[in-house]
């Protein structure tokens, strides 16, 4: 992972909505004060919408961590629900305590939920109903809402009601049917994509929050950033979070321009050009055009071809046409549409423990296991080419194809600019770029271990698996072998944990888990293992299949 390379702590770009990377921009800044508001203070409904992506949740997840200790607070995010489901989701959050006979009764649920609200109340306390995605909440649920906003004291509402979803939301309550309720919302609050100068702040937040040092991304790529993803939060974490890979893959520490396009384009599936070669295209195409017609005007005869002359011509053009090539192998996306036998999870594992000269039963038994019974160990990781080049084993990528759905197939081979794929009985090599179209990172990768099972190693421990340790890191930083019989994991062995993790670019905490002890493994490369092709360069390795 890209982590370590860039001095970070953790990944910024995660699209899970944590409240810690809430970019206080005017507007989600204007939202979330408008959400405090509805939780300290009495009154009707607070609406707020938001495109896909623009950071509802996220604001809401911040709402939650900063609600005062006095507001009983039931949020619902799945609103499909029948009226009497919904109430019943209401009790569950506040605590109520629902009879049997409750159940599926209306009028009791209502009766129970405003004793609830009433005692709330009575103790000095807020009691606030938040729904996520209410633009999927129907006519009856919504008259529901309004409802509840009936139970009352004299002087106070008992219930604070906040509407969050999409636009469809704002079209919702704009109904004839439905405006008694949109009558009682008392704040609306519209969140629209960032502009320009906000997406460079939101970006440099993230990244100084997942604890960044300096700029990574410059200027040139932040606007880049802002181009490509107009402004939506949550495409701009999936570019970003893309281009920071594609700097790790390439061994660079800053973003450019042209890192984050290339990024886009294995977000979007399609390349992008530069934002000045689609007018620079068709100035030039202009250009020639003009001075071809200036030139056929001046000096080109005009043709008389009689219709005997005609057919000459196409005669002879027929005869002088090439063969047809031969057709080219299919492309992955074209086995991934038309073969799906060949990219099942079994005709993958079936090939890998081939490879390892082990051999592999479809059926019910778990892969892993069948694997620990050959003395392999299963590793499943969310990782990058990049690492998995340093790793120089052949992976089971886990891909997920245009229709959505799950793919397997084995990693053979790599290089700067292709994938060398086993797909089933074929073999294919395909482009880092289309690749990337179809993996996110989860692969699956076997080796043998000196010892099963594997355990985390740290500071204080004691055995042979120790020992085996400090032999192995001796030999991959070239130092003299240890002639003692030192079975401890001690400061010195935590100092040589440390400097293999540091060169490879893993998380330096002078813990042998099972990453790093993979990775040694892979650096030593027993003889007969199986290895990954390199694509770029002859290399003496045994090659994928060497297995013994």
């Amino acid at each position: 992972m890209y982590i370590a390379s860039f001095g970070l702590a953790e990944k910024p770009f995660a699209i899970t909505p944590d409240p810690r990377y809430l970019y206080l921009g005017r507007q989600h800044a204007d939202a979330l004060a408008h959400l405090v508001y509805g939780i300290n203070d009495a009154g009707g409904f607070i609406q707020l919408t938001g495109e896909v992506g623009t950071g509802k949740t996220t604001t809401i997840r911040s709402l939650l961590a900063r609600s005062p200790n006095n507001a009983d607070i039931a949020l619902i995010i799945n609103p499909k629900l029948s009226p009497l489901e919904f109430l019943q989701a209401i009790c569950e959050e506040l605590g109520v305590d629902v009879p049997t006979s409750a159940i599926g009764n209306g009028k009791m649920l209502v009766d129970l939920l405003n004793r609830k609200l009433l005692r709330i109340h009575a103790e000095g306390r807020r009691a606030v109903l938040i729904v996520d995605e209410a633009q999927n909440l129907t006519a009856e649920v919504l008259e529901q809402v309004r409802l509840l906003t009936n139970l009352e004291t004299d002087s106070q509402k008992l219930l604070q009601i906040i509407l969050i979803g999409q636009p469809e939301l704002r079209e919702l309550l704009n109904r004839n049917d439905l405006r008694q309720l949109a009558q009682r919302v008392t704040a609306r609050c519209h969140l629209q994509p960032l502009a320009r100068d906000d997406t460079a702040a939101y970006v440099r937040h993230r990244l100084r929050v997942a604890g960044a040092t300096s700029d990574i991304f410059n200027a040139a790529a932040l606007r880049e950033v802002h181009r490509r993803s107009r402004g939506v939060p949550r495409v701009i974490n999936v570019i970003c979070d893309r281009a920071l890979l594609g700097a790790y893959t390439e061994d660079r520490h800053d973003v450019d321009a042209a890192m984050v396009r290339r990024a886009a384009g294995e977000v979007y599936g399609r390349t992008l050009a530069p934002v000045w070669l689609l007018p620079a295209a068709v100035a030039c195409t202009l250009l020639l055009l003009l001075a071809g017609a200036a030139l056929a005007w001046r000096y080109l005869p005009l043709p008389h071809l009689s219709f005997a002359s005609h057919h000459n011509v196409a005669r002879a053009a027929a005869a002088a046409a090439p063969i047809a090539p031969p057709k080219p192998p299919p492309t992955l996306p074209e086995l991934l549409a038309t073969d799906p036998t060949a990219t099942t999870a079994d005709a993958a594992f079936t090939a890998l423990f081939t490879l390892w000269n082990a051999s592999y039963t479809p059926g019910p038994a778990d892969p892993c296991t069948q694997a620990v019974a050959q003395k392999l160990n299963c590793v499943t990781l969310h990782s990058s080419l990049a690492q998995l080049r340093d790793l120089k084993r052949p992976a089971i990528l886990m891909l997920v194809d245009d229709a959505g759905a799950p793919r397997q197939v084995v990693l053979a081979g790599i290089g700067t600019d292709g994938a060398a794929l086993q797909v089933g009985a074929r073999n294919i090599h395909i482009a880092i770029s289309e690749l990337s179209r179809y993996w996110y990172g989860d692969c699956v990768v076997l080796w043998r271990p000196a010892n099963l099972p594997v355990n985390v190693l740290r500071l204080g421990m004691h055995g042979p698996a120790v020992r085996s340790l400090r032999t192995q890191l001796l030999q991959a930083s070239s130092a003299p072998a240890d002639p003692g019989h030192n079975f401890s994991f001690d400061d010195e062995l935590t100092q040589l944990v440390e400097d293999f993790q540091r060169a490879h670019h893993l998380t330096v905490d002078g813990v042998a888990g099972v990453e790093t002890q993979l990775l040694l493994d892979a650096v030593l490369a027993a003889p007969g293992t199986p290895l990954l092709q390199s694509l770029d360069k002859p290399t003496t390795a045994a090659p994928v299949g060497a297995a013994s």
